[in-house]
């Protein structure tokens, strides 16, 4: 005689998580289009049709991942310390995120190239616009653009190695230098 299992419970808001924890770490890994659903249902432990029954495919995860990222705070502009920091320690850890990456490489997909220009609109350029204008300097969201691009490549490459002393550096050193930069 054979046990019967008892029937395994679906925790759907678990299995969500584990979606978008998994999904976000392949995206900062490899980017949206080297990312499988496949492998995202692996990392999560998941049978990866979920994908498409939580979420309705990968793009529509893409765009939950990059919500779960921001949350409903409003992020601090760049010129915060604490900002840059968790910025540093952040791609430190995971590497270059999606929205880092669609900053600097063009998405094929319609969908995603618009959900992440919007958060990169939201998280980093918005909030350095409203500094800039309330400082009542001219053409504030074109200086807030050149920001965060400039603090985008210092970023990715940090990350990617091509500048040998930026990626040997130790971030609390880098972090006056790139204020001074960022608020010029």
């Amino acid at each position: 005689m054979s046990a019967v299992r008892p029937a395994r419970r679906r925790d759907s808001a678990r299995t969500r998580q584990l979606l978008v924890k998994a999904a976000g770490e392949l995206l900062a890994e490899r980017g949206f289009e080297r990312t499988t659903v496949r492998d995202i249902g692996e990392r999560a432990g998941v049978d990866q049709a979920l994908i498409a029954r939580y979420f309705g495919g990968k793009t529509q995860l893409f765009i939950a991942v990059l919500r779960a990222e921001t949350g409903d705070d409003v992020p601090l502009d760049l010129l915060h310390t604490e900002r840059l920091r968790e910025l540093f320690e952040r791609v430190g850890r995971r590497g270059p995120g999606p929205v880092f990456q669609a900053a600097v490489q063009r998405p094929h997909d319609a969908a995603v190239e618009s959900a992440t220009r919007e958060e990169l609109r939201v998280r980093m350029v918005a909030p350095l616009t409203e500094v800039f204008a309330g400082q009542g300097l001219d053409r504030p969201q074109l200086r807030a653009e050149v920001a965060t691009a400039a603090f985008i490549g210092v970023l990715m490459g940090r990350s990617a190695g091509a500048f040998e002393e930026l990626a040997a550096a130790d971030p609390r050193e880098l972090l006056p230098l790139v204020q001074r930069l960022l608020s010029h």
